[in-house]
């Protein structure tokens, strides 16, 4: 029997128990991931421009900061590609607990790697090298963790379950500020001589945790039975007196670009997503402190707005499966281009209730465009390139939405004299591009997801 046919034959409630056991998981698992990558970005908007890149006027020491972050984002599609090709061809669930082993080891890592004053320019060598480490099982882990909750998951609901990973990023954001904002409660040199890298090697245990967690989800059950099929055709061809390998299927990468279209589409449609996302964490941070709030009290505002955030990015993808993938997440488009100028009114008010009200409702907003995402890209492919082209696809629109975006952003505020004009008009016309990159593409709520296409 096959895996569909065992998964098919449970009785319902032992069915929606699996179900809800592997989302768990994948939320559970993208929240530490999450927590680890995105901390980072937290220590790039306060930290590291000060410990890594001392000497510099602020706001250049706050751009070569961002240099640094955007090289997670670099390196995230090869962590897509390699995770992929081995998650397409033995399995998603091993894919995950190498990831989730390589963020824990580079994240923990970045808490010992020694500041400017000791290793001059090498301390940010360092720091790069583990920050592309940390892009690397990231780029990995989301492409797994979204499809095991989609692929367990009954049709009519895979927006609602795949929803789950992505409220991880939030979550790993609230959870990663939290940390880093008691620890900026301590005076100002004790913060930036040590206080800062406690977060980071916490990152050890939340590693324990995870891999506890994972070690005991089931594989995808498409997936089996995809292999099972590919199995049973090569046992026929030998058994006719072909060879076996005529029927292996070409690497998963190779299926993925035979249908570029799909990959470029699905990039450009997510990448305004990512691009509001980071400035949200990064960006709008350095802006508010910068107006004269609080540090400490910015980062407990923009993480109890993430917290808001992640029963929204739920009820998205939610609600894509009722109105359509594409209506939910143009509809969370159109409203941030129409909220980017009152937000950073908002964020320079030296008010810290006026900045938790800009991070809500901005994280809110977004949140119907982030809460689809993940089905949204993982219904555009075939189950044995799926794990394949969906990584490359959401980290190539987090390349170009996110890995540049703080410190294109933080340079041309800087060019012209900390105008916010020229910042907001620079992400409404990415949001206009991914507006109409989703209109290019078909709807994929109803795609099935157990036909195996290339």
């Amino acid at each position: 029997m096959s895996q569909i046919s065992q998964l098919q034959s449970m009785d319902a409630g032992t069915r929606r128990r699996e179900a809800r056991t592997v989302i768990a998981s994948s939320y559970l698992g993208s929240t530490i991931e999450y927590y680890d990558f995105l901390l980072y970005a937290t220590a790039a908007a306060v930290v590291f421009p000060k410990v890594f890149f001392t000497g510099l006027d602020d706001w250049v020491g706050v751009v070569a900061a961002y240099g640094t972050f955007a090289a997670g984002y670099v390196a995230r599609p090869l962590g897509g590609i390699i995770f992929g090709h081995f998650g397409d061809k033995l399995g998603r669930k091993g894919m995950l607990i190498v990831s989730m082993l390589v963020m824990g080891i580079a994240s923990t890592l970045i808490g010992v790697v020694p500041d400017a004053s000791v290793a001059g320019p090498w301390g940010a060598v360092l720091l790069v090298i583990l920050r592309v480490f940390q892009g690397i099982a990231v780029g990995g882990e989301w492409g797994g963790a979204a499809l095991m909750a989609l692929e367990h998951s009954e049709s009519g609901k895979r927006g609602f379950a795949a929803s789950f990973v992505n409220a991880g990023a939030p979550s790993g954001a609230v959870l990663g500020t939290l940390v880093m904002g008691a620890f900026s409660a301590l005076p100002n040199a004790q913060f930036l001589a040590w206080g800062w890298r406690v977060p980071f090697l916490l990152s050890f245990v939340l590693l324990a945790v995870g891999m506890f967690v994972r070690l005991k989800v089931s594989e995808s059950p498409i997936f089996k039975a995809a292999l099972e099929k590919e199995q049973a055709e090569a046992a026929e061809q030998a058994a006719r007196g072909g060879q076996g390998a005529a029927v292996r299927r070409e690497a998963p990468l190779l299926q993925v670009l035979r249908r570029p279209k799909t990959l470029i589409f699905t990039m450009l449609a997510g990448a305004a997503g990512f691009a509001l996302q980071v400035v949200l964490a990064t960006f709008a941070v350095t802006y508010a402190v910068s107006k004269g709030a609080d540090r400490q009290g910015v980062l407990y505002a923009f993480a109890a707005a993430s917290f808001v955030s992640i029963i929204f990015v739920i009820m998205g993808g939610r609600l894509s499966d009722k109105l359509g993938r594409r209506p939910v997440m143009i509809g969370g488009l159109v409203l941030f281009i129409i909220y980017l100028v009152p937000m950073f009114q908002l964020l320079s008010s030296n008010n810290i209730g006026l900045i938790f009200v800009a991070f809500a409702v901005g994280l809110m907003i977004h949140s119907t465009l982030f809460g689809p995402l993940a089905a949204f890209v993982s219904e555009q492919f075939g189950t044995t390139s799926r794990y394949t082209g969906a990584s490359l696809g959401y980290q190539l629109a987090t390349l170009l939405g996110a890995g540049f975006t703080p410190g294109i952003v933080a340079q041309i505020f800087k060019d012209s004299g900390q105008n916010t004009s020229s910042v907001v008009w620079y992400l409404a016309i990415m949001s206009v591009v991914s507006i109409v990159f989703i209109l290019l593409t078909r709807e994929p709520k109803n795609n099935d997801l157990e036909a195996v296409r290339s």
